[in-house]
């Protein structure tokens, strides 16, 4: 579906109308932080544009309006894309507590405009740390999560994917949250990537049951009583080999295997590029399947809300896939599906 002039969710806070008309039946626009990142408005603003004219995503901008008004210009797309003006902005180096202070920034704006209905999902590529605490402050816990956990899915060996959870928003949980974990990836598998029973693995040092520290240990003894089958514990290189539809651990864990597993695929592509032993197309097609810009960010589960932590360094395409993804959480209702198999 392609956009048109004037055919996108024009508008702003306070403005026009910001609200998804548009698009009877779909989830309300998608509140993009047109600030985050380490690329800022010129690339937020580009990828907005895209997911309107790509996928056919309405998406709110939160953020600095002039800057976000003159990079719409730059794209012709001034009619298209909504504004909602944020004067602050959270640095990249915000770990989190400071996210929390301020109301005018991109980050409570766009938290607050998803709070009160007039957007269905908010994306950012901004401090995962501070996206995450904004998120929890503004939209809450969903009743009877302990703590939320990134997901991300990852290309499997066998050509389908694996949820990975937790990737990075809860470094040090208890065994009874990395239980939810395995709820919250399971679910996610369902509802994205149309698993109908998914299996769980537990990521740990050793496949043999009692292998593990002590939160692994006592996770797997949690595992079982889940609604989903457990397959028991895996290691690192059954992550990508299609063992399991889902991968828990806790979330310092879960983002170091994320951010090696990027590193190692471009690294080994690289190499093999150089020894001139495969046909150029089909190494850039293994690369695609593992960018950033394909999978578009890891979805932060277990909120009232639907939100999107995409990469640092996104690009438009990325932040564009993010969106896409976003919108299909909130459309596929991720955050009450999860409900029924939490205990308060």
């Amino acid at each position: 579906m392609s956009g048109r002039e004037g055919a996108g969710p024009a508008g702003e806070e306070g403005g026009a109308k910001a609200s998804g008309e548009d698009h009877p039946g779909d989830a309300a626009p998608v509140v993009l932080d047109g600030m985050g990142g380490d690329h800022g408005p010129a690339e937020t603003v580009a990828g907005a544009v895209l997911a309107w004219r790509r996928y056919g995503v309405p998406v709110i901008l939160a953020g600095r309006a002039g800057e976000l008004r003159g990079e719409l210009a730059r794209h012709g797309a001034a009619g298209e894309i909504g504004v909602a003006h944020a004067p602050d902005v959270v640095p990249m180096t915000e770990r989190g507590s400071g996210a929390v202070t301020g109301a005018g920034s991109s980050l409570a704006v766009g938290c607050e405009l998803v709070r009160r209905g007039t957007g269905g999902a908010f994306v950012s590529a901004g401090s995962t740390g501070a996206v995450v605490s904004c998120a929890v402050r503004s939209l809450g816990r969903a009743p009877g999560v302990l703590r939320p956990a990134l997901a991300v899915a990852l290309p499997t060996a066998t050509g389908g994917a694996t949820v990975l959870v937790d990737a990075g928003a809860t470094s040090d949980p208890t065994p009874e949250m990395v239980a939810q974990f395995a709820v919250l990836g399971a679910t996610y598998a369902e509802v994205v990537l149309g698993v109908a029973a998914p299996v769980v693995g537990l990521l740990s040092i050793g496949s043999e049951p009692g292998k593990g520290n002590r939160l692994a240990r006592r996770a797997a003894e949690l595992l079982p009583g889940l609604p989903y089958r457990f397959h028991g514990n895996i290691e690192g290189h059954d992550v990508l080999a299609g063992t399991v539809d889902v991968v828990v651990t806790d979330g310092f864990t879960g983002n170091v295997v994320l951010k090696n597993v990027e590193g190692t695929v471009r690294a080994a592509l690289a190499q093999v590029a150089a020894a001139g032993i495969a046909v150029p197309e089909r190494l850039a097609e293994v690369a695609r399947r593992y960018d950033p810009s394909t999978h578009g960010g890891a979805a932060l589960l277990g909120l009232n809300g639907t939100v999107v932590v995409a990469h640092g360094s996104s690009r438009a395409a990325t932040v564009a896939r993010a969106c896409a993804v976003a919108h299909d959480l909130a459309r596929g209702r991720m955050a009450t599906r999860v409900q029924p198999h939490l205990t308060p």
